[in-house]
């Protein structure tokens, strides 16, 4: 007899808890291997050695023991087959391996690519790889547009970008006359327009990403696919682009076919983007910050966040508070495989630009500075970090520290570190000025003790010759601003060398906080921006040809290598924004709806400070000089160019009076043509009523007296209007 059964047979046993602790999971179990291919094929008594020596190479990504190694032999050679199956102890290891390892060379002949095990099954799934190889269609050559064919303009005429409204512009600047557009697009960007660095590219902002634009027809060159993306920041030889949005990135589940984004992007809020290809060269997530101060502004960022060295070699960024991290590219890897640790520091600046070694060449090792605030009972520091070695060449102890700033001369010749100090008791401030002489043996310090406090400072470019705005300290709760000083500082004229800095000129009792230093230096235009009360704008020459000017503040027996002069003074209401062209002979300020709505627009300058253009626009938001690439020419012609700079003006002069009387010439053969086509429509006028009078038979009626019919012209030219300018 059978035994009895207590359940239906109808019904099923509920075994989901056994499978759910006994499942095999597939993808979990196999996250952890990678594929290692182009390995050498080598003889079955080698192939212990040439797993050690693989160990050894993965271990940068994470420790790899020789049992985790899987290589097999080929029956046939009796040699490995050239690839291994490689397990890591977590899946981040395995993934790490396959991003920074790739391509990695073990020897002169041979480099791995690796890979993840699960690809396998996700690529080589049925259906996806074709049984029979088909050639790839290869797509015709079509030769692209130049993308710096406007710097091949026959006038050196400058291009700039304005947004108002919309609408987003590219003009040619035509001094006195309205800029010549070269294109007009509705709704070109969501949010702002930056050029890159050496103007090749013009950037447009959208929620699905960036967008690159160039060329004559102005076609899009590249698009990056970020959503919701904030800001934007590129490299200095514009091989890279950084892109950040407050919003981590979300990869979806199932992303549609050619999504640009992986996995490895989810959660991110950065990407560095290779510009030539377009391809993601790595993504990063913000760091977060364990400093509770920092929790009440985390919203505010600081940009850019990462920082590139001057010939985009190096990127890097800051934990605050804890290491900066040198990523090397383009593998973006860390240098020495870690991060520098520097304990509490606040800010770092990259050399702006590499001196030569002394023959020709640039130097191998790289400049950083940095800078960290009073804690455990050690002081401030400023110090300067020769990388890739990590070598500390310089620092500079600093006491009783507010505050740091890290200002670079444009060459990397010398390093300003402006320190904002308070006294023992805390109750008042003041600046000093910590120069260091980055060139000269041992890099010696020059300080410039001041009883006030710096609000601004700013070297000039390709020179030695400084400018900062001092003010006492405003009144808590105060409704006017105090009053600003200008202190110019030169060097001490030495037939060798650069003296020491001292200074030249002291202007009272202003109200400009800004600084606008002309591209090549000698012009600079002390402004007040963003003010309600003030919108003065100073044009300062500080090589001025003509007398020499008095210099109070110089000892009789010095001389210093200046000579400033005040060259005109001007007001725009509302100046928000001050812009030099990169040739420096051009400069605009605007008023940007951005930040008030009051007479919006723009006024164009020359260098002198004359009025050359004045446009009011409704809704004007932006004004952008088009960047240029540094010049192709070497330091000795463009000395030669310098000293023979009347020969040429001579000649620009020609060419400007030959543009005027060409003018005029098309104003004087427009009014000509006028009056031709005037007196044909008079001729076949009198002819087709010559031609009806004899049709009707009609002859005029002479009275008694009358002579023969005599016609009398004259032309007068009447001038309407008439203005006159003086120009100083």
């Amino acid at each position: 007899m059978a035994p009895h059964s207590n359940y239906d047979e109808d019904e099923e046993i509920d075994f989901s808890d056994l499978q759910e602790q006994f499942d095999v999971r597939l993808d979990e179990g196999l996250d952890t291997f990678v594929v290692v291919d182009g390995c050498p094929c080598v003889p079955e008594d080698s192939k212990s050695k040439l797993i050690k020596f693989l160990c050894k190479k993965l271990s940068e990504a994470g420790p790899v023991k020789p049992d985790s190694v899987y290589m097999p032999i080929d029956e046939k050679t009796k040699q490995t087959s050239g690839f291994a199956f490689v397990e890591f102890d977590t899946p981040e290891q395995a993934l790490k391996a396959c991003k920074t390892l790739d391509g990695m060379a073990l020897d002169k002949k041979h480099s791995i690519s690796i890979n993840k095990l699960t690809d396998i099954e996700h690529y080589g799934r049925e259906g996806r790889v074709k049984e029979e190889f088909v050639e790839p269609h290869v797509e015709p050559y079509v030769e692209q547009e130049h993308l710096r064919s406007w710097l091949g303009e026959p006038n050196a005429r400058d291009q700039m970008i304005m947004f108002r409204g919309d609408s987003v512009g590219v003009f040619q600047n035509r001094k006195k006359d309205a800029p010549e557009m070269m294109v007009d697009r509705a709704h070109w960007t969501e949010s702002f327009v930056q050029w890159s660095p050496q103007g090749t590219y013009l950037t447009s902002i959208h929620a699905q990403g960036v967008q690159l634009w160039g060329g004559a027809s102005w076609k899009r060159i590249r698009r990056f696919a970020h959503p919701f993306v904030n800001l934007v920041d590129y490299s200095p030889c514009e091989n890279y682009l950084v892109t950040w949005s407050n919003k981590p990135i979300t990869v979806p589940e199932n992303p549609p076919p050619g999504y640009p984004l992986t996995a490895d992007e989810d959660g991110k809020q950065f990407i560095i983007w290779d510009i030539k290809t377009g391809a993601v060269v790595r993504s990063f997530a913000a760091i977060e910050s364990t400093d509770p101060a920092a929790e009440k502004t985390r919203k505010k960022i600081s940009w850019p966040a990462f920082k590139w060295s001057a010939d985009d070699k190096y990127v890097a960024r800051l934990v605050p508070g804890q290491a900066i991290q040198i990523y090397q590219t383009p593998d973006m890897t860390l240098i020495g495989k870690k991060s520098v640790k520097i304990e509490g520091v606040v800010d770092f600046e990259w050399q702006p630009a590499i001196p030569s070694s002394g023959k020709g060449k640039p130097q191998s090792e790289q400049l950083l500075c940095y800078w960290t605030p009073e804690m455990n009972n050690q002081t401030a520091r400023a110090g300067l970090m020769s990388i890739p070695s990590k070598e500390i060449v310089r620092t500079r102890n600093l006491v009783n520290v507010s505050d740091c700033k890290l200002h670079w001369q444009s060459e990397g010749k010398y390093l300003c570190v402006k320190v904002d100090r308070h006294t023992k008791t805390k109750k008042s401030n003041y600046t000093s000025l910590e120069f260091f002489r980055v060139t000269e043996k041992n890099i010696p310090v020059e300080i410039v003790e001041l009883k006030q406090v710096v609000v601004n400072f700013a070297w000039e470019p390709q020179g030695n010759r400084f400018v900062f705005i001092t003010t006492d300290e405003a009144v808590a709760g105060a409704a006017v601003a105090p009053k600003t000083n200008i202190h110019f500082y030169a060097p001490e004229k030495l037939k060798n060398g650069v003296g020491e800095w001292m200074c030249a000129k002291v202007v009272e009792k202003k109200n400009s906080n800004a600084i606008y230093w002309a591209p090549k230096g000698r012009f600079v235009i002390l402004a007040t921006v963003h003010s309600q009360i003030s919108h003065e704008l100073d044009f300062w020459d500080v090589d001025f040809e003509g007398e020499k000017q008095k210099q109070d503040k110089v000892p009789a027996n010095k001389e210093l290598a200046c000579n400033i002069m005040l060259m005109n003074t001007a007001e725009h209401f509302g100046v928000t924004d001050v812009e030099w062209d990169p040739t420096g002979r051009y400069v605009a300020t605007s008023a940007s709806a951005w930040k008030h709505t009051m007479e919006n627009g723009y006024h164009l300058y020359d260098f002198k400070g004359a009025l050359l253009r004045e446009e009011p626009i409704e809704r004007f938001n932006q004004f952008l000089w088009r960047p240029r690439p540094p010049t192709l020419l070497s330091k000795e012609e463009q000395k030669n160019i310098r000293k023979n700079l009347k020969e040429y003006s001579r000649v620009f002069d020609e060419e400007d009076e030959f543009e005027a009387l060409t003018a005029n010439k098309e104003v004087v053969e427009a009014r000509k043509r006028l009056l031709n086509e005037w007196l044909a429509w008079r001729e076949r006028s009198i002819k087709d009523l010559e031609a009806e009078r004899q049709e009707v038979g009609w002859t005029p009626v002479k009275l008694a007296g009358d002579d023969e019919d005599a016609v009398i012209e004259e032309i007068v030219e009447e001038v309407i209007a008439e203005n006159e300018e003086v120009i100083d």
